[in-house]
């Protein structure tokens, strides 16, 4: 093809000159040598009408009097046309070229940033007031008002992170930025000022490439363009566009609302990038061009991510030499709560957090950080996961109702739910909290034996209801509790590091499944406890415990309930249920909490027999339990977790912490038992080694201190010694590696 070209340009242009063949995106593009100099570069496009290339060249002559900067001119044929036909297939256009180091190529530092700033600003100036019937009706997907409509497309995308992320970037445009785009400046725009498109001599910008991108569209878009790919690459993204951002607002000032969606702007031209990449090459495998940003994009997205919004505009609010929009002091909020709430209602931290906003394993808070979630397994599968919010609020909008009625969403979830559990366990009732389902799961045990009595874990804790409480140790026998009921009997907790037998007793297991048998004697309707003791310290059954204790009360005519609304829904990592890793069938499961990620959703699972025995003549109605929106939200939940493979990836990084845990366990003397499986740890602290004295007074001030660091962390246990660990399930190896540092460094202080 070059040799065919090159006699093309002699023939049609009168130019000898050899070409190289460049990178592009849709054109095909060579570098035009005369004299074995670059002079000019050839251009072929396809299925652009030359109406757009002739707007093209009007911007060329508005651009051509900022006589600081070079731009494209189009050379003409031997005949004076701009454009020629070239094989039937292609337009041909012939441009100078502009000599200079693309910015992709130059260390980044702030004269090139406030240089490309200003370059920016002054293009925009020039062409702000011109008008072109063309560009102004051409669609152009790169462009970010047209964000919305990669909806349509990343369903495409293949993988389920990165949909994911641009799903989110859809949801916030929607809720941030639409409403703001009626009042923003709109103008013609280059649309592309990417890296590899900016020309550079030293620190000083030169001139520009590439108009192929041209539109008609908001004007804050290209500089959240340049801000994007000048993000890229960078351990403080916000920090590295400041100057870029003061150059453009120096020339050209900018509108507060402006810098108000910049944040999004830049989160929607990343969503584009990366979506537009990712589908060009599956269509075209060969073209290396289309993603030469990807894995800069990607990364960017993540660290994006990880940016508090209103940091990130105090930050452009500087740069443009206006004041902070202000920070809410945490007082005022202390004095509405006095006056509002009961001290009951507790609050975490030495000084509590304003919280603002959240977005999978990050919450923002105190106006402008941003903390790592490391303990809210409630938002199992991400804050305000795009799926999640999306479900809930296209069903809230069609139907919602209660179960008196038929409506497939009841049924699909049923069914889908029911397919994670054993056979036997076949029959479910939907309610909206844990703890309604705890105060369920005892009235079925009890209908279906008619007995009263119950075994209960020592530090157990199965909700917030009357019936809750009653069966909760950790609550009727801790502060302000009032100690058992008669017909509550309450086993020791099998806890083999700090018990009286530990894991290395050959007979743990049957010595603590014996604590159980002066209680068979009692009529027993039920034995209920977590596969994993969370407010005990999270503490792990024996192996073979938990089968001695299920066949023990069994024999007794009791049942089995298991508390599985802290560990179920894969957290433990090594399977979908906490209760399948002790080879154990319950009677009764409880659900809550993660199945709704935040949405108030609760469940009980029990076999055919306990459901049909509940049939007595008295009706069971929840008001809310499995109403449509409750079910379009649990199903997507189950979705977003077989997709984002939650589970998997939940015993991969528990695999990585339990490790790193145990490793600083060998440097650190206060860390005394590190305990867990998947995204559900407890990291004990002691203050000896020999005596197991709980470091109560240490673990407090440690997640205070992490606190401060940027990651939300709590105690458990009977003495609050045992750091809880249960974040969201996206929680990632960078955040886990994050972490660990953190409790290094600071472990040596306390």
């Amino acid at each position: 093809m070059i040799r065919k070209l090159e006699k093309f340009l002699n023939s049609v242009y009168g130019i000898e000159a050899s070409l190289i063949k460049l990178s592009g995106y849709d054109d095909l593009n060579f570098l035009v040598k005369v004299d074995h100099k670059p002079v000019y570069v050839l251009k072929l496009s396809q299925g652009v009408p030359i109406a757009f290339f002739e707007a093209q060249q009007k911007i060329f002559r508005i651009l051509d009097n900022l006589d600081d900067y070079l731009f494209p001119r189009n050379v003409a044929d031997k005949d004076g046309n701009p454009f020629h036909r070239y094989d039937d297939s292609y337009i041909a256009r012939l441009l100078n070229y502009i000599p200079g180091k693309f910015i992709a190529e130059i260390p980044k530092n702030k004269s090139l940033l406030d240089s490309f700033g200003r370059f920016l600003a002054r293009m925009d100036k020039a062409l702000f007031d011109h008008h072109d019937p063309l560009v102004e009706s051409r669609y152009n997907p790169w462009d970010i008002r047209n964000f919305p409509e990669i909806r349509n497309k990343i369903t495409q995308i293949s993988d389920p992170h990165l949909k994911k992320l641009i799903h989110y970037c859809l949801v916030q445009y929607d809720l941030k930025v639409k409403p703001e785009l009626p009042d923003l400046r709109r103008s013609i725009i280059h649309n592309d000022a990417n890296d590899w498109n900016v020309l550079a001599d030293g620190e000083k910008i030169i001139g520009i490439i590439d108009f192929g991108d041209l539109a008609y569209t908001y004007t804050i878009n290209e500089l959240a363009i340049a801000c994007t790919y000048m993000a890229m690459d960078s351990k403080d993204p916000v920090s590295a566009i400041l100057p870029l951002i003061q150059g453009y607002h120096q020339v050209l000032p900018l509108m507060e609302k402006e810098i108000s969606i910049l944040y999004y702007l830049i989160a929607a031209r990343l969503g584009i990038s990366l979506t537009m990449s990712f589908l060009t090459k599956k269509k075209d495998p060969g073209n290396q061009y289309v993603g030469i940003h990807e894995e800069m994009a990607s990364h960017l997205m993540e660290q994006w991510f990880a940016i508090h919004p209103q940091r990130a505009e105090d930050c452009f609010r500087q740069a443009c030499e206006w004041a902070s929009t202000g920070k809410r002091e945490t007082a005022g909020f202390a004095v509405k709560r006095k006056k509002f709430f009961s001290k009951a209602l507790s609050l975490s931290y030495e000084r509590p957090i304003v919280m603002d906003k959240a977005a999978f394993q990050y919450m923002y808070g105190d106006y402008d950080k941003t903390f790592v979630d490391c303990v809210n397994n409630i938002m199992h599968v991400g804050h305000a996961h795009p799926e999640v919010v999306e479900a809930g609020q296209r069903q809230m909008a069609i139907l919602n109702t209660n179960t008196r009625y038929y409506y497939d969403s009841l049924s699909n979830y049923a069914e889908k739910l029911l397919d994670y559990f054993p056979k036997k366990l076949n029959k479910v009732f939907f309610v909206n909290s844990g703890s309604a389902a705890s105060d369920l799961a005892v009235r079925l045990a009890r209908n279906y034996t008619q007995r009263k009595d119950l075994i209960v874990m020592e530090y157990g804790y199965h909700g917030n209801t009357t019936t809750g409480i009653e069966i909760s140790h950790y609550k009727f026998g801790g502060k302000g509790g009032s100690g058992a009921e008669k017909h509550i009997h309450v086993a020791p907790i099998p806890d083999t590091y700090r018990g009286r037998y530990k894991e290395d007793d050959p007979e743990v297991a049957e010595k603590y499944a014996g604590d159980i048998d002066p209680f068979l004697s009692h009529k027993i309707a039920a034995f209920i406890c977590e596969p994993i003791v969370g407010c005990g310290g999270q503490i792990l059954l024996p192996d073979g415990y938990l089968k001695l204790v299920y066949e023990k009360v069994r024999r007794a005519g009791g049942t089995c309930i298991v508390d599985e609304v802290q560990t179920g829904f894969g957290r433990v990592g090594s399977h979908f249920w906490a209760f399948e890793m002790y080879d154990v069938l319950p009677d009764i499961v409880i659900l809550g909490k993660p199945m709704g990620n935040g949405h108030p959703l609760g469940a009980v699972v029990c076999t055919e027999e306990i459901a049909t025995a509940f049939e007595n003549g008295m009706e069971f109605f929840s008001s809310f339990g499995g109403n449509p929106v409750s079910c379009e939200i649990g199903i997507a939940v189950l979705k977003v977790i077989e997709s984002e493979r939650l589970q998997a990836h939940a015993g991969e990084i528990g695999n990585f912490l339990l490790e790193q845990f145990n490793s600083l366990k060998k440097r650190h003397s206060l860390i005394g038992d590190v305990r867990g499986t998947g995204l559900f740890f407890g990291i004990e602290l002691i203050s000896d080694q020999n005596t197991l004295t709980p470091a109560t007074s240490q673990a407090y001030h440690l997640i205070n201190e992490m606190k401060s660091l940027g990651f939300l962390l709590s105690t458990d246990g009977p003495y609050n010694q045992v750091i809880k660990f249960k974040p969201p399930m996206c929680f990632s190896k960078k955040n886990a590696l994050s972490m660990i540092q953190a409790f290094d460094n600071l472990l040596p202080s306390l």
